[in-house]
C-alpha cells in the first residue's frame, strides 16, 4: 500500500520550493559573477544594471528557463493542472492575468521570496501588475520624526508632514522593490504617478487622503508592451494635481475594478484568513452562500471584517469567474497553477443545489448526461441507468450547480456503529475544475458530513487535490482510499485495514466511476476474446484503454501502521494552539488608558506598552500622583490625571479610548466599569487585573493557553487571572483527566516575593522583617484558591507563604493521580498539552524562582512521581508583575484588539 496524504502532498512542495531556491542560489551565483565582470570592465552602475537585463533577457529567450519553471511547477501540481492554468493565463492580454498586492511587511520580511515567485511568472510570459503599500515602515519613520499618528476609523488621517514623509518612503520602497526584482533578473519599471486618481475622503476629517475614482492603464499597458512588469505605489493624485494618500488593499481593487484580471492576489505574512475558533486556516469563503453566515460570526471584526466586506463589494463588481486569493508569498506558485490553491481563496461562488431524490432533479435527461459524459464507453449508458435505478431505493444527498458543471452524491451514513458518509460520484467539468466550483462543493460536503470515505483510481489526474481535501488516504492495487474527519486512531486503523482486505468493495457497489471501470474492462476483454477467435492481435489503443481501466497495478508495499503515521488530525495535541500572527488583523494603533498607574504591576504594563508597536497610551490615572510626568513611557509626554467615574464616561461618550485597562485595588473598578457600559462606546475593550470579575460570567476569563482564545478575541470584558492563580492552573491543567477522585485534590504550596504585597507598607512587604523569614498567610479560602478551584472545575487547596525576594513565584504541586504513572509520562503530557506555547516552557528538572524574574514566561518542570505511583510532583515558577499580570494583560490586548497574540512581549 501506499499513502498519499495532505502532508506528503506539502512535502513535495517544500522540495520544490527548495528546488526553486536552488535554481535561485546558482542564478544569482551567475549574477554575481557576471556583476563582477561587468565591474572590471566599467565602473558605473547604469552599465551594471544594463548587462543585467541584458543577462535576464537571453536567459528568458532561450526558453530553458520557463521548462525548468514548468517541471518544478510539476512538482507542486499535476502536468494537467500546470498546462490547464498557463493556457488560462496566456488566453487573455498580459495585463489581464494578476494584480497582486504587497504589504509594507513583505518588503520587508520576504522580498526574496516575493521576487523569486515573480521571476518565475515571469519567464513564463506572465505579467502581473504589482502594487505595494509600506504602513509598518511608516509608522516607524512617523514615530522617529516625532508625528504622532492620528486614525479615524482605521483610516491615517494624513497632514502635510506625514504626507511629506510617507511619499518620500513610498518611493524609496517602490525602487527598492524595482532593483531587488532586477538583481533577480526580472525586468520591472517603477509607475509612481499618473495610474491612480482620486477625490479627497472628508478633506475636513482626513485632510490628504483619497479615494480612487479614475484608473489611467496606458502607463501599465506600455510597461507590459515593452516586457517589463510594472510596479506601483499606494500614493495617487486629485485633479490639480495634488498627491493623496491612498489605502493600498482599495488601491488594488479599483485596479482590478479597471483591469478585470483573472486572478488578484493578496500577499499577506499570515497566509491567509485563520478561524479563531478552531485556529485552522480558512481555505475559501463562497460569498453568496457564506457572506451573512461569516458577518454574524463573533471572531470577524477589526480588519478581518473590513476585508471580507471590501472583497464582496469589490467581486460584486467583476464577472463571477474573479477571486481574491490571500496567500503568503512563497505561496505564489502554489495559488496559481493548482486546483487546491494556497491560503484563503474569496470568491462570489456558485450557488449550488440539492436534492435527496430522483424527483428533484427534474430533467432525469440531463442528470444522465451529466453522470456519461467523459465516461463514454461500451455499455456506459446502460451502466448509468442501473445506477440510477438503485438510487431510488437508497438514502442519498446531492449537490450540484445549475449547469450541473459538477456533481457530487453523497450515502449518508447509516444507523449502525462505525458507520460513515461515502461520496459515491464525483464528476466535473474542466470549467468546473478552473472555476472552483469543485471546492465549492466539497466545502458543502465538509459542513453537512463531518466525516467521508471515498475512493478513487490511483491514475486519477486529479489525486493531488484529493489529498489536500483529506486528512489521509491509503493505496490498494491501483485504488486510493481517503477520508477526513475520523480523529480515532482506532478508527483509522480500521478503516484502512478492510480497504486493504476488500478494496472498493468494502463500500459494496454504490460507486459509479468503480461500476463504469468494469464494464469498460468487460467490453474490453470481450473484444479481444473475438480477435484471438479471429486470429487477430488486440489494437495498441485497445491496449492502452484496457491498462487505463485495469484494477491490478502492483501496489507499492507498505505496513497499515506505517501508512497511520501520514494521518493527520490527532498528531498535535495542544488543543488550544497559539493563534500568534494569525490573529493580526489591525495595521494602525489603538488607544488605551490606564486606571491605577501607581502600583508595580502598573509600571511593568507601562513598560510594555512603551515598546509596543500599535498601542498608544493616552492617559494614566493616579489620585497620588496627578499632576506628575508618567516616568518610563519615552513615546511622549504623559502626565498623570485624577479620573473619576463621571471622566471616564465622558471620555467614552467621545470614544476617544479603545481599551481601557483597571490595575486598581479589589473592589476599586465597579464605577468605573459602569461607566463605560452605560457611556455610547460599550464595546470598549475593558482588561480589568483586579479580581472583581473573575467570577463573573458575563466576563471572559483571560488565560490564552487554558481558555479557548477565540473567546478572548471576541471579547470586550477580560479579567485578567491572578499570578498565583495563572501558575498553579497551568501546573494542574494536564493531570485534570487523571486525578484521583474526591475527596483527593491538588495542593499547591506557592511562595512569592514581597512586590505581590503591593506597594502600601505592610509586614508582607516589609525586607527587614523577611529577611531570613518566610510568612505564611491566607492558608485556606485565599481568593486564588477559589479561582484556581473555580476554573479547574475541581477542588484544589493552596497554600501562599511571602518570602524576601522581589519578584516571581515558586509553585510546589503534589497531585493525587486515579491510576499509576511514571515520571517521563507524566512530562510527555505537559510536553503534549503546551505545544507550540511561546510562553510555557517544560523542562526535566525542577525550575527554579531566580531564573524567572524579569522573564515573560511560565517555567514547569520536576515531574516527580511517588513511588505508589499514584502522586505526582510539579513544579512551577513564574514573574508575578509579568505573566502573572502585565505581560498576561498585553497577550489578552492582543487577541482583542486584533493583533499578533505575542505582539511587544519579549520573547527568549
Amino acid at each position: 500500500m501506499h499513502p498519499v496524504s495532505r502532508p506528503l502532498a506539502r512535502q513535495l512542495a517544500r522540495q520544490a520550493c527548495k528546488q526553486l531556491a536552488q535554481k535561485r542560489n546558482a542564478s544569482t551565483a551567475l549574477r554575481a559573477t557576471t556583476a563582477a565582470t561587468s565591474a572590471s570592465t566599467t565602473s558605473t552602475v547604469a552599465a551594471q544594471h544594463h548587462r543585467r537585463r541584458e543577462f535576464a533577457t537571453s536567459r528568458y529567450d532561450d526558453g530553458s528557463a520557463r521548462s525548468a519553471v514548468i517541471n518544478v511547477l510539476n512538482n507542486i501540481a499535476s502536468k494537467r493542472e500546470v498546462q490547464q492554468y498557463l493556457a488560462q493565463f496566456t488566453s487573455v492580454s498580459s495585463q489581464q492575468f494578476a494584480v497582486i498586492k504587497v504589504g509594507g511587511a513583505i518588503l520587508t520580511d520576504y522580498i526574496d521570496e516575493l521576487c523569486a515567485s515573480l521571476r518565475n511568472l515571469n519567464q513564463m510570459g506572465l505579467y502581473p501588475v504589482i502594487i505595494h503599500g509600506a504602513g509598518p515602515q511608516l509608522n516607524k519613520l512617523l514615530e522617529a520624526a516625532g508625528v504622532e499618528p492620528q486614525y479615524k476609523e482605521g483610516i491615517r488621517i494624513t497632514d502635510p508632514k506625514t504626507l511629506g514623509i510617507a511619499r518620500k518612503l513610498f518611493l524609496e520602497e517602490n525602487l527598492k522593490l524595482t532593483e531587488a526584482l532586477e538583481s533577480w533578473g526580472v525586468r520591472a519599471r517603477p509607475v509612481t504617478s499618473g495610474v491612480l486618481m482620486a477625490d479627497y475622503k472628508d478633506k475636513d476629517t482626513y485632510q490628504l487622503v483619497g479615494e480612487v475614482n479614475q484608473v489611467n492603464a496606458a502607463s501599465l499597458k506600455a510597461a507590459i508592451a515593452d516586457g517589463y512588469i510594472p510596479v506601483l505605489t499606494c500614493m495617487a493624485e486629485s485633479e490639480d494635481g495634488q498627491v493623496l494618500n491612498v489605502n493600498a488593499d482599495k488601491a488594488a481593487a479599483e485596479l482590478a475594478r479597471a483591469l478585470v484580471p483573472l486572478k488578484i492576489v493578496y500577499l499577506s505574512e499570515k497566509g491567509g484568513i485563520h478561524d479563531k475558533e478552531t485556529g485552522k486556516l480558512i481555505e475559501a469563503i463562497n460569498l453568496d452562500e457564506e457572506y451573512e453566515e461569516y458577518m454574524k460570526k463573533p471572531w470577524v471584526i477589526h480588519g478581518t471584517r473590513s476585508k471580507i466586506r471590501d472583497i464582496k463589494t469589490l467581486l460584486d463588481d467583476l464577472p463571477r469567474s474573479s477571486s481574491v486569493a490571500i496567500i503568503h508569498p512563497e505561496a505564489l506558485e502554489r495559488e496559481l497553477f493548482t486546483h487546491s490553491g494556497a491560503g484563503t481563496l474569496i470568491r462570489r461562488g456558485t450557488k449550488l443545489q440539492q436534492a435527496s431524490s430522483l424527483a428533484e432533479f427534474g430533467d432525469r435527461s440531463q442528470l444522465k448526461q451529466t453522470l456519461v459524459r467523459d465516461r463514454e464507453g461500451f455499455d456506459s449508458a446502460a451502466v448509468v441507468d442501473r445506477y440510477l435505478e438503485s438510487l431510488n431505493t437508497r438514502s442519498f444527498r446531492a449537490y450540484y450547480d445549475e449547469n450541473m458543471e459538477a456533481l457530487a452524491i453523497v450515502l449518508p451514513p447509516t444507523d449502525s456503529p462505525k458507520s460513515l458518509a461515502q461520496l459515491a460520484t464525483l464528476t466535473m467539468t474542466r470549467s468546473a475544475w478552473l472555476s472552483n466550483i469543485a471546492d465549492n462543493v466539497f466545502q458543502n460536503l465538509k459542513r453537512d458530513f463531518p466525516q467521508l470515505a471515498w475512493t478513487v483510481k490511483q491514475d486519477d489526474e486529479n489525486l493531488t487535490w484529493f489529498s489536500e481535501k483529506a486528512d489521509g488516504s491509503i493505496a490498494r492495487k491501483g485504488e486510493v482510499l481517503f477520508w477526513y474527519g475520523i480523529e480515532s486512531p482506532e478508527e483509522v486503523r480500521e478503516l484502512m485495514s478492510e480497504f486493504v482486505q476488500h478494496g472498493r468493495q468494502m463500500f459494496g457497489d454504490i460507486n459509479l466511476e468503480s461500476q463504469l471501470h468494469r464494464a469498460a474492462a468487460a467490453a474490453e476483454r470481450i473484444r479481444a476474446g473475438a480477435a484471438n477467435l479471429m486470429g487477430k492481435r488486440p489494437t495498441g489503443q485497445q491496449q492502452q484503454q484496457a491498462r487505463a481501466f485495469s484494477t491490478n497495478a502492483r501496489p507499492a508495499t507498505q505496513s497499515v501502521t506505517a501508512a497511520i503515521a501520514h494521518k493527520r488530525g490527532y498528531a498535535t495535541t495542544n488543543p488550544n494552539p497559539p493563534l500568534g500572527i494569525k490573529n493580526s488583523e489591525k495595521d494602525y494603533p489603538s488607544k488605551v488608558a490606564l486606571i491605577g498607574a501607581r502600583g508595580y504591576t502598573g509600571k511593568a504594563l507601562v513598560d510594555l506598552l512603551n515598546k509596543h508597536p500599535n498601542f498608544d497610551l493616552c492617559h494614566v490615572s493616579s489620585r497620588e500622583l496627578a499632576g506628575q510626568k508618567l516616568k518610563g513611557y519615552e513615546r511622549k509626554e504623559i502626565i498623570y490625571e485624577s479620573l473619576t467615574p463621571d471622566d471616564v464616561r465622558r471620555m467614552a461618550d467621545r470614544k476617544e479610548i479603545d481599551c481601557w485597562v483597571m490595575a486598581l485595588p479589589n473592589g476599586v473598578c465597579k464605577p468605573y466599569v459602569d461607566a463605560i457600559d452605560e457611556s455610547a462606546h460599550k464595546d470598549a475593550l475593558i482588561v480589568d487585573l483586579s479580581a472583581d470579575y473573575r467570577f463573573n460570567s458575563d466576563w471572559t476569563y483571560g488565560l490564552p493557553e487554558l481558555v479557548q482564545r477565540n473567546k478572548i478575541a471576541s471579547a470586550t470584558r477580560i479579567s485578567n487571572p491572578g499570578c498565583y492563580a495563572t501558575a498553579a492552573q497551568l501546573g494542574i491543567a494536564p493531570l485534570l483527566q487523571h486525578l484521583a477522585p474526591s475527596p483527593a485534590h491538588p495542593t499547591a504550596f506557592g511562595v512569592s516575593g514581597y512586590s505581590g504585597a503591593g506597594t502600601k507598607p505592610s509586614p508582607k512587604n516589609d525586607v527587614n522583617n523577611l529577611t531570613d523569614n518566610l510568612i505564611p498567610y491566607s492558608l485556606t479560602d485565599h481568593i486564588h484558591e477559589r479561582e484556581i478551584s473555580s476554573q479547574l472545575g475541581t477542588e484544589v487547596a493552596f497554600i501562599p507563604h511571602v518570602a524576601v525576594w522581589f519578584q516571581g513565584i515558586h509553585h510546589t504541586i503534589s497531585v493525587p493521580l486515579a491510576e499509576k504513572m511514571v515520571s517521563r509520562d507524566v512530562r510527555q503530557l505537559y510536553q503534549d498539552r503546551y505545544h507550540g506555547e511561546k510562553l510555557v516552557t517544560v523542562r526535566g528538572e525542577s525550575p527554579l524562582v531566580k531564573n524567572i524574574g524579569g522573564k515573560h514566561g511560565v517555567e514547569i518542570g520536576g515531574f516527580a512521581v511517588h513511588s505508589s505511583g499514584k502522586r505526582a510532583v510539579v513544579n512551577v515558577t513564574i514573574d508575578n508583575l509579568l505573566k502573572g499580570a502585565a505581560t498576561q494583560c498585553l497577550q489578552n490586548m492582543n487577541l482583542a484588539l486584533g493583533y499578533a497574540e505575542y505582539e511587544g512581549i519579549p520573547l527568549e
